[in-house]
């Protein structure tokens, strides 16, 4: 099936969870795509597929520049893995079809 598609996600920040749209094509093992938050879309960077995951990121300017650090991997429709949240650690990021 691969990465492409469009999924509501959620990602389980220290300042509680937060939620966006992915939307991802992927292009042998290339990964482009954007994410959308709260009414602003931003590119997917660096986007690249490999051993069965999804790697990106996903540079945020509000409320703080910030780069997001994706690592997901298909699990059934769904996406499952983690999100690297510059500074502040890193949490779990969940995507459902949307």
């Amino acid at each position: 099936m691969g990465f492409n598609g469009t999924w509501n996600i959620t990602m389980k920040t220290p300042m509680g969870d937060r939620e966006a749209v992915l939307t991802l094509a992927q292009d042998g093992d290339e990964l482009s795509g954007e994410a959308t938050a709260d009414g602003n879309a931003t590119p997917v960077k660096n986007g690249k597929v490999e051993d069965g995951r999804a790697k990106f990121n996903v540079d945020l300017t509000t409320p703080m520049p910030i780069t997001l650090e994706f690592d997901v991997a298909e699990d059934g429709s769904n996406l499952d893995g983690s999100v690297k949240l510059g500074m502040f650690g890193t949490s779990d990021v969940t995507g459902t079809p949307a």
